[in-house]
């Protein structure tokens, strides 16, 4: 199955397989498209958008029963594409909310938050569904799926929960008036952060890069 003939109109669009890989192509084209940074204003409320539409798909790919792979061993999908580009793009497009605290199971206890990237999540995601989509367009779509699935269970499923979490929390802020506080030199390579301080570590949300294109008044 080539690019040519991703969307076949003899394609079935009822087909599970069919309705997964255009949910994540529209997520692939879409995140690329914001990531050129040509409308930086609009970002994270259309990033909030894709990355809950992917969900949606995600969340049918954890309901739907193990999907079983053709072949023992997984066959050569073809070299990786490079997503350092689009790393650095949603770095610099993000960069007052890049950082932010997450924790990464709910259900341990006492858990403590941990700093994460926006920018790492979602290049970390585009190359798991990447991965997925040369399977269905080479035609192994039982492949795709498998991979998919697998990979929502083992990565990009937390970690577009994580990434959707943090982008609604920086609208909520936005929308409701309620500046962050400005972090004060912290990164994601610093193991030792206090609760305290994990609570700003989502970084400060500039009123004339968000709020104002958003129509949201300053706080005093």
């Amino acid at each position: 199955m080539s690019d040519a003939t991703l969307h076949d109109t003899r394609q079935n669009p009822d087909d599970f397989v069919v309705q997964i890989a255009d949910q994540v192509e529209s997520f692939l084209v879409a995140v690329t498209e914001v990531a050129k940074g040509d409308e930086p204003e609009s970002a994270v409320p259309f990033l909030l958008l894709e990355v809950s539409q992917l969900l949606l798909a995600g969340g049918r790919l954890g309901a739907h029963e193990d999907i079983v792979p053709d072949d023992r061993y997984e066959p050569d999908p073809g070299p990786e594409q490079d997503v350092d580009d689009l790393r650095l793009n949603f770095a610099r497009l993000l960069d007052p909310i890049d950082v932010y605290s997450e924790v990464f199971d709910p259900y341990e206890p006492r858990k403590a938050p941990v700093p994460a990237r926006l920018s790492d999540d979602l290049a970390d995601i585009i190359t798991d569904l990447r991965h997925g989509m040369a399977h269905y367009r080479a035609g192994r779509t039982t492949e795709a799926l498998w991979w998919w699935q697998f990979s929502y269970f083992s990565n990009w499923g937390p970690t577009a929960s994580a990434a959707l979490r943090a982008l609604q929390s920086v609208l909520i802020h936005v929308r409701l008036n309620q500046p962050l506080e400005e972090l004060d030199g912290l990164d994601t390579d610093q193991a030792d952060i206090g609760d305290e301080t994990l609570e700003f570590e989502a970084g400060r949300v500039m009123a004339e890069e968000i709020g104002d294109p958003l129509g949201v008044p300053r706080g005093q």
